[in-house]
């Protein structure tokens, strides 16, 4: 991104699949994510799952907290992503520059009180329900979509695999 001035960190409530952690750490590194927080014992098994190719866990602080609102980066804006009545649908929502994503469990949802305590409460208009790790990466380039986002055969060299040289021609 463009943008230096934005951040984002994330907030995982007792996640239960170390997969899903595994690719959110992946997501995390490719949308710019400077910092995690989860609560619960289950992350800690994921941070060494062997789908984080790219070994994001490394790279991006992931710290263990009892309370994910008590984790709020200073200025962050809280955010909750979840299938809530009265939520507001992610093609309509406005990220803030500095935000801080609360996603709930795959197999639970997130606390009224934590609702109740964030500035925005989003949704992802779908027939069922995701996973979490796709909610993440949905909402996640959402954000980076609606931004000013750098665009190019730099950005495209430097993002993708080492083993991919394929380039578009037209005869």
């Amino acid at each position: 991104m463009k943008n230096d001035n934005n951040h984002v960190s994330i907030g995982l409530l007792n996640p239960k699949s170390a997969s899903n952690v595994a690719v959110i750490l992946r997501a995390a590194g490719c949308f710019g994510v400077s910092s995690i927080f989860y609560t619960g014992s289950r992350y800690t098994h994921a941070k060494a799952f062997h789908e984080d190719t790219k070994k994001i866990r490394n790279l991006i602080p992931s710290t263990a907290v009892d309370d994910l609102l008590s984790a709020l980066p200073q200025g962050a804006t809280p955010v909750v992503i979840e299938l809530v009545e009265g939520a507001t649908p992610l093609p309509a929502f406005v990220h803030p520059k500095n935000a801080y994503y609360i996603f709930g469990p795959e197999d639970g949802s997130v606390p009224q009180h934590i609702v109740n305590a964030c500035e925005h409460v989003v949704y992802i208009p779908t027939k069922t329900s995701m996973n979490l790790a796709v909610t993440a990466n949905v909402v996640l380039y959402d954000r980076l979509a609606k931004s000013d986002y750098e665009k190019g055969d730099d950005l495209i060299r430097q993002s993708r695999d080492v083993n991919n040289n394929v380039k578009v021609t037209r005869a």
